[in-house]
């Protein structure tokens, strides 16, 4: 297979693969970011202590974490079908994945919120602030490095995810790589989409590495005792009642 056919292919795969893992991650941020914040806030100590709520989410989580993708794929046919109207195609393929990164993500953020400084969020009650205000003004933005490192975690393990979901015909560069390069003995084509994968995975790895980084110096500049004054400054203002 000459240049000029493989690449309107891999262009075409490219964008698929994007598209996917792009609705993904989105869908995984919308709602991994609520459940892992939910299980540190139900905990044990926790702002809203529910130790049976906490333990059924946990329970659920750990289980949709536990299936291997190919297996949750097949699982959930009948309603990505219902959902989209079809089980192949790149639209099918982003509710399986979707589905798979929720939970991942949702223990990301758990272990991120939870290295958040408890002694802000006692100043933020003391001043009056309730849980919302907390969850605001506190738990997310103190561990926003820690989630943007989470999330580039998600998008490399969707990428992966992709791939996989490339042999059931979800497009995208797996099935390249299947297709082509495996059922038709095409090993230049499979060994492109390969370098191709890792070039894309390498660069979104060095973006959130470069974000996270960014803003540990920014807090590293300003530290606690800063932020508690602008807590103290919002809450004098009424922001925090």
């Amino acid at each position: 297979m000459t240049w000029n056919e493989m690449q309107p292919l891999l262009s075409q795969a490219c964008w698929d693969t994007l598209y996917m893992v792009g609705w993904s991650t989105l869908i995984a941020v919308a709602g991994g970011l609520p459940l892992g914040i939910l299980l540190v806030l139900t905990d044990r100590g926790g702002l809203l202590q529910n130790v049976v709520a906490q333990k059924v989410i946990g329970q659920v989580v750990n289980i949709a974490r536990s299936m291997p993708f190919i297996i949750l794929m097949v699982a959930l046919m009948g309603f990505t079908r219902w959902i989209t109207g079809t089980t192949i195609g790149r639209e099918a393929a982003i509710v399986p994945l979707a589905i798979g990164a929720v939970p991942f993500f949702a223990r990301l953020v758990e272990t991120a919120v939870r290295e958040v400084d408890g002694g802000l969020v006692e100043a933020v009650q003391a001043m009056g602030g309730n849980t919302w205000t907390i969850v605001r003004k506190v738990l997310v933005p103190e561990s926003l490095p820690s989630l943007i490192a989470s999330t580039t975690t998600t998008v490399v393990a969707l990428i992966g995810y992709s791939a996989m979901a490339g042999t059931v015909g979800a497009g995208g560069l797996g099935d390249i790589a299947i297709r082509y390069g495996y059922q038709r003995f095409e090993t230049q084509l499979m060994w492109i989409t390969v370098a191709i994968l890792a070039v894309v995975i390498s660069l979104i790895q060095f973006a959130g590495d470069y974000a996270a980084r960014s803003l540990h110096r920014r807090d590293g500049r300003s530290g606690p005792a800063p932020r508690l004054r602008l807590l103290k400054a919002d809450a004098a203002a009424g922001e925090t009642a």
